[in-house]
């Protein structure tokens, strides 16, 4: 492996904390960014590049994870980090409930008021294909400011920055609340098995004040961002139907209806295939003049890069024109992919052949505030009805989960976090919209409805989850680590 640590340690920051104290937690920054610096790189950092050897693919994508114990394997290697560190209070236990896959639930006594519940995920999407030479999904390469591999930025960071910023207050004398650690292995295959746990666990889980997310993204790596609203999901199969048998397209043409042309039109039916716009009402809200106001405020720090960090070929157009208009259309309309294909045959193996079926993976993307199962019965019902020329149609939900959006933060504990990315990052915070889809914060959010939620992360630019060179910004997430501390500090003041 490429991570020695001789290269991992003295690696400074890029950041220059201010000498200064959070006027609202009285936390010196300066020395707990110098502690958390340290921390990173003489430990944390090289246990992360353990677990991005282990290729613990989460259960969608490994039909035997149990047998082959990769999930079990990244619960281990954290586990043995967290026996090296001196926190006090601290109790482990993993659970785990037949089927499913394993939970790992940290908790650290409180030194001062409320319940904190902390959240990431140790499962990985997986490998795809692409990675530039000398690395790999399974290869930790550190090259400054970045750490390579799968599983790096999501989510194995998360666990071990949220430790860390406990550690942090524990170590320069600092009160914080009782804190619980929810790590799950099954988020990049929607959490299905998380719901059962959240029953299972709830007088460990206890009643959280404040509940944490570290799966989130940034628009830079130049401050704080906050995220306070996420994308909802619902996805399934699209299939028609045709002939019994593939048929010679010389003979059948132009009798046998198309399948492709048929899916085609149904499509049509709920999405403008000119404009993008997803034209069920049920899918869609009014967005508020409040949300358009966040929408410009990212579009003015931000820029031009709201579109231009995305991996567009050139000449490509955004489909909605103007910066609040192509984040607002990323993040509070739906939207609809189609991300996958059957019934059709490679390029080099596509013969003159009318093709039996067409059947198409759809993700529709849908804003916050729109129930999951009410579109998932919307789409069905629009896709299924009135099959052209008697086609056999049908529409097979896999996926249905609905998006958040933050209550708003107290003005204390946002003043905290603001002062923080500003002593740490030098910018003021900002709030982030997502456009994807973090299923575990719908969950909480509708089992713990009077909680406040904090959901950060150091995915930014050019970080790739999901796809090949997935990695880490090394030193943003020194900084969320300060941060976050910060902030946690702040609920004792």
């Amino acid at each position: 492996m490429d991570y020695s640590p001789e290269m991992s340690l003295h690696k400074s920051s890029t950041f220059a904390v201010n000498r200064s104290r959070v006027a609202m937690t009285n936390v010196d920054l300066a020395a707990i960014h110098a502690w958390v610096e340290e921390q990173w790189e003489s430990h944390a950092l090289s246990s992360l590049a353990d677990f991005i050897e282990i290729p613990a693919l989460s259960p969608a994508f490994d039909d035997e994870w149990a047998a082959n114990g990769y999930l079990d394997d990244t619960i281990d290697l954290f586990l043995g980090w967290l026996g090296t560190l001196p926190m006090e209070g601290m109790s482990c236990n993993v659970h785990r409930l037949e089927g499913r896959t394993p939970v790992l639930t940290i908790t650290v006594e409180g030194t001062g008021d409320g319940e904190v519940l902390f959240y990431s995920h140790l499962d990985k999407q997986p490998p795809f294909t692409g990675w530039s030479e000398g690395k790999g999904p399974w290869i930790p390469v550190r090259e400054d400011p970045w750490l390579f591999g799968r599983g790096s930025v999501d989510d194995g960071y998360g666990g071990y920055l949220s430790i860390l910023s406990i550690l942090a207050l524990q170590q320069h004398g600092i009160s914080h609340p009782k804190a619980t650690f929810l790590i799950e292995t099954c988020e990049e295959s929607g959490s299905f098995d998380l719901p059962a746990y959240l029953d299972e666990l709830s007088d460990v889980l206890g009643t959280p004040d404040l509940v944490v997310v570290m799966d989130s993204g940034a628009g830079d790596y130049e401050r704080l961002w906050v995220t306070t609203s996420l994308r909802g999901l619902v996805g399934g199969t699209l299939k028609v139907g045709v002939s019994q048998e593939g048929v010679h397209s010389g003979m059948a043409g132009g009798i046998i209806p198309s399948s492709f042309r048929i899916a085609r039109s149904i499509i049509s039916r709920i999405e403008d295939e000119s404009t993008g716009e997803v034209l069920l009402p049920e899918l869609s809200i009014n967005i508020s003049d409040d949300i358009r106001g966040e929408a410009q405020g990212i579009a003015n720090v931000l820029g031009e890069k709201v579109w231009t960090d995305l991996p567009a070929l050139d000449g490509v157009e955004p489909q909605t024109p103007g910066l609040a208009e192509i984040i607002l259309s990323g993040n509070w309309r739906p939207s609809l992919s189609v991300t996958g294909a059957d019934g059709m045959p490679s390029l080099k193996d596509a013969g003159n052949v009318l093709r039996t079926h067409t059947s198409l993976k759809l993700s529709m993307r849908i804003p916050p505030g729109v129930d999951a199962n009410v579109a998932e019965a919307a789409m069905t019902s629009v896709l299924e009805s009135d099959a052209p020329h008697g086609a056999h149609v049908s529409f097979t939900p896999d996926a249905a989960a609905n998006g958040f959006s933050a209550p708003l933060m107290d003005p204390a504990f946002r003043a905290a976090l603001n002062s923080a990315s500003l002593a740490t990052f030098g910018n003021p915070m900002q709030v982030f919209f997502e456009g994807g889809t973090i299923p575990f914060l719908a969950m909480m959010q509708e089992k713990y409805p009077n909680a406040n939620f904090l959901v950060t992360g150091s995915l930014g630019p050019g970080g790739n989850a999901h796809g090949p060179d997935e990695k880490l910004h090394i030193p943003a997430t020194k900084a969320v680590t300060t941060c976050l501390a910060a902030a946690i500090a702040s609920l004792n003041t």
